[in-house]
């Protein structure tokens, strides 16, 4: 049985990585990012399938301390007021069902920065100068990690614990935390694993790695989950093997895996017949879920009319 790698993680944080890997090969979890406090894309899935995801995404980019809003157009403002007070609604959420909740973050540069300053080309922001002791850009990294923390410690004193997926997608270059390379960005993960597990002690959360380069990887003794952000440029039926392959060669074989991020669901019928042991997958927010330029609601009742889905009933 897979253990948490934080020794000291809650009962029930080790209670969902257990059942996670007991789910894997055997089932998927259905899963749906939200970004707004309406989750409409919950209730589009409801109204579809009559059913509702096991798992929901919530995001934090509303959270990050620096956020330039004299300097943004009109969609990020959009954006950042939308997802303004997620985690109140992620909470409520998880008090209410027995339901499963991952965090995104895509957080704005902790210096300098304008629009949308999680992207690169947005900020002139140097994650290698964080990994330099005495650095503004480390303390500023210190800084934003300690607010961020705040808001996580109110999910452990309530006894939920969290799929945490920070510097997501560092094999690509798109987010500041990967523009240096993914060797940058595992060290980043590596400060903030130390810092949220002996220093604020954030027993609830679970480490969720996404990136598929092997220089990339922390180590077996820092990930609970690899994971995956896969949008196919166009549809196809797939249970996503061949990137289960991929992945696990690049990062582990002993660590439980799932599909972080995808534009279109895995295939359920080949999942059920390949047995491709993703935990869950979470389609991402707004038209990827809502309407059919991704997912069909053919392909949605698949799913969530499966047995081999694992979903909540509304």
């Amino acid at each position: 049985m897979q253990k948490p790698v934080n020794q000291n993680a809650s009962p029930e944080a080790a209670a969902l990585l257990n059942y996670l890997e007991q789910t894997a090969g055997h089932g998927i979890i259905t899963g749906q990012h939200t970004q707004t406090n309406p989750m409409e894309e919950i209730t589009y899935i409801r109204e579809i399938t009559g059913k509702q995801p096991k798992l929901r995404g919530f995001e934090l980019l509303a959270y990050s301390p620096n956020i330039n809003e004299a300097d943004a157009g009109e969609a990020c403002l959009t954006e950042v007021y939308e997802n303004r007070d997620t985690l109140k609604t992620a909470m409520k959420w998880a008090k209410e069902s027995d339901g499963i909740v991952t965090f995104s973050f895509h957080w704005f540069s902790p210096l300098g920065g304008r629009d949308k300053s999680f992207y690169a080309e947005h900020t002139d922001f140097d994650p290698a100068k964080v990994l330099v002791e005495g650095t503004p850009e480390r303390e500023a990294f210190y800084h934003d990690m300690k607010v961020i923390a705040g808001y996580l410690e109110e999910f452990k004193e309530a006894g939920i614990p969290i799929l945490w997926r920070p510097f997501h997608e560092s094999d690509g270059t798109w987010f500041w935390w990967g523009s240096k390379g993914p060797e940058v960005a595992r060290d980043l993960y590596l400060l903030m694993y130390d810092y949220y597990v002996n220093e604020c002690h954030l027993d609830n959360l679970l480490w969720v790695w996404n990136c598929r380069l092997p220089e990339g990887y922390p180590g077996d003794a820092f990930v609970d989950i690899v994971s995956v952000d896969i949008y196919l440029p166009e549809y196809a039926p797939t249970d996503y093997a061949k990137e289960y392959e991929e992945l696990i060669r690049a990062t582990s074989t002993n660590k439980v895996a799932a599909l972080a991020e995808v534009g279109y669901m895995p295939d359920v019928d080949m999942l059920a017949e390949s047995h491709t042991p993703w935990a869950y997958y979470m389609t991402w927010s707004k038209e990827f879920c809502i309407g059919e330029q991704y997912n069909s609601k053919e392909n949605l009742r698949r799913m969530y009319n499966s047995a081999y889905a694992v979903y909540n009933e509304p």
